[in-house]
């Protein structure tokens, strides 16, 4: 029951924070609904279909759909109120990504492989984001701000260990608990990681020219 509670919040933050994109890049409501949507359910839709899983879990018990569906159409009525709930977004949305990114592990163990367990993991917890980013043109967000995938892929390669040496429902917390930790702390304090740095690059006006 706790479980699926962090699945709904985690749901519903992500429904949020898809639907808050829409209203932003000006879509209409079935936009804001399809990417409240994508971004909470593409996840789990991908991983599924990764794992072999189809048809995906999201289409046979739609309850997460249909959350997304009524977060969407609660924020286009009150996108203000809920913009402004920033904060409460981001611990919504860490809960989640802890959430997802366990759950997505755990269905991925039966094939034994700890690098498919840890991109399984990954791709549960950001994967909805990353298809969101995708549809209205923009570079992924995980690929350039914050600890958010690095976050997921620590979680999962934890629950990885730990369900060798612990009951798989602990594993499950815990390494939801790591997940969440890590995306709240590097919130806390400013935390990413490093760039390259653009100005290793040459000048398009330095560069040999063929003849």
């Amino acid at each position: 029951m706790l479980w699926t509670g962090l699945e709904v919040i985690g749901t519903v933050a992500f429904a949020a924070a898809g639907a808050l994109v829409g209203v932003k890049k000006r879509l209409d409501i079935f936009g804001v609904a399809m990417l409240a949507v994508t971004t909470a359910v593409g996840g789990g839709i991908m991983r599924d279909t990764l794992i072999g899983n189809i048809p995906p879990l999201a289409f046979r018990n739609p309850m997460f759909i249909f959350i997304s569906l009524a977060v969407a159409g609660l924020v286009s009525i009150y996108v203000k109120q809920v913009a402004r709930q920033q904060r409460l977004l981001n611990f919504c949305d860490a809960l989640g990504l802890g959430a997802f990114t366990a759950t997505g592990a755990s269905l991925a163990l039966s094939h034994d492989s700890a690098l498919l367990v840890i991109t399984v993991g990954v791709v549960t917890g950001t994967g909805g984001g990353v298809l969101r980013d995708i549809f209205v043109r923009e570079i992924p967000l995980v690929f350039h701000t914050e600890i958010y995938a690095v976050a997921a892929a620590i979680g999962a390669a934890c629950f990885y260990g730990l369900q060798r040496m612990l009951p798989v429902d602990m594993a499950l917390y815990l390494a939801c608990l790591i997940t969440v930790a890590i995306r709240l702390l590097s919130l806390y304090y400013g935390i990413n990681l490093p760039r390259v740095r653009a100005d290793k690059l040459p000048d398009d006006k330095h560069r040999g020219r063929p003849e």
